[in-house]
């Protein structure tokens, strides 16, 4: 049973771990010579003050609430997932072959094909790594992070010698047809009447990731599957005693994970590239262990968890902008905080805080 009400677990050790994060960030800040506070209204104003910067910051969200529930799903049963930056690259394939594949009348026609392409390429890719874990107990962090590297190779190759069209220099493949251009922030939103820039890469694929949220919640916690995948879960020996098979749990949760994090893929290369890069993904694959780790697995905190990270990508733009001081690698340095004080570095803050619960607890008893 957890030492902590259920408020405290979700919503106030994360914002004490993010608190603090943000505090030794300020320390870095105020060291190189910049004022941490107009630092800070910097990346607010950057990324949330106008609709240039949330269309930029839901964007970043959206790839990031994909590869956080991959991870989040895979953690129920004590899976760690850390190849979604393969599996995103894999789903982002599906995707183009798709849209490269005829010439689409309408968007409406490709959205649904590109997104079940999407979802099986991903899976497909992380069923190797659950197999070998299931049957022949290769552990799964090794074989999905190796499946990264070798996602990203199978790509350069296609890439170079496969989808690029002849004589072009660049390693990309054609642009897709017009009718498989799903609708931008400024084309959504202007039906009801809210401006955003054209050039804003939010896209329709935002409440893909909306939807995808509430399915994994009903997947987890009001089926008898997600019953099965945290059984397993928390204790293995036990679920084996009740009759769920490891085999099956194991590779329903890694396809579930891999759907997940392939159809990112939509997002950068439907939504916004419009075309198939070598690296669309960009370390959202990475990004999304913590924004599971942040969100508790839950996918209400994997979504506040990926704005927030979309803050941070979006807001940490405009602060090196601003702030020529504040190099990218500063920027990068602030998101590793956050990271370090919401995983690593959890227990910094759980401890004390189940202490002090402990002694409310006595005094009222």
């Amino acid at each position: 049973m957890s030492k902590l009400p259920k408020w405290a677990d979700l919503i106030l050790i994360p914002f004490l771990n993010l608190s603090l994060a943000l505090a030794v960030s300020g320390l870095v800040v105020i060291w190189i010579g910049e004022n941490p506070l107009r630092a800070m209204q910097i990346i607010v104003q950057g990324s949330l003050g106008s609709s240039y910067g949330l269309g930029y910051t839901l964007y970043y969200a959206t790839n990031f609430i994909f590869t956080g529930l991959a991870v989040a799903v895979a953690f129920h049963a004590k899976l760690f997932n850390i190849g979604g930056e393969g599996q995103a690259l894999i789903g982002g394939l599906g995707a183009a072959l798709v849209c490269l594949s005829i010439d689409w009348p309408h968007w409406t026609l490709a959205l649904p094909f590109a997104v079940l392409a999407a979802g099986l390429f991903g899976a497909a890719w992380a069923s190797i790594p659950g197999y070998l874990q299931a049957k022949r107990g290769s552990h799964v962090v090794i074989t999905t992070i190796m499946f990264n590297f070798i996602a990203y190779s199978l790509m350069v190759y296609l890439l170079v010698h496969v989808l690029k069209p002849v004589g072009q220099m660049a390693p990309e493949s054609a642009r897709f047809p017009a009718g498989s251009n799903i609708p931008n922030a400024y084309e959504i939103f202007g039906w009801v009447g809210l401006a955003f820039p054209k050039s804003a890469p939010l896209n329709i694929t935002f409440f893909i990731a909306i939807l995808s949220c509430f399915l994994v919640w009903f997947l987890i916690w009001r089926t008898r599957l997600g019953y099965a995948i945290r059984a397993f879960g928390w204790s293995e020996p036990a679920a084996v005693y009740a009759g769920i098979s490891p085999f099956r749990i194991i590779m329903t949760t890694m396809l579930v994970s891999g759907a997940l994090a392939g159809m990112m893929g939509i997002n950068s290369v439907m939504g916004e590239a419009e075309r198939l890069l070598i690296d669309s993904v960009q370390g959202a694959g990475f990004v999304g262990i913590a924004v599971a780790l942040m969100g508790r697995s839950h996918p209400v905190g994997v979504f506040l968890a990926a704005v927030l990270f979309g803050v941070l990508y979006q807001g940490g733009a405009e602060l090196e902008f601003e702030m020529p001081a504040v190099s990218r690698e500063m920027i990068v340095v602030i998101q590793a905080l956050v990271i370090l004080f919401t995983g690593a570095l959890e227990n910094l803050v759980r401890f004390p805080v189940e202490r002090l619960f402990l002694k409310l607890r006595i005094k009222q008893s």
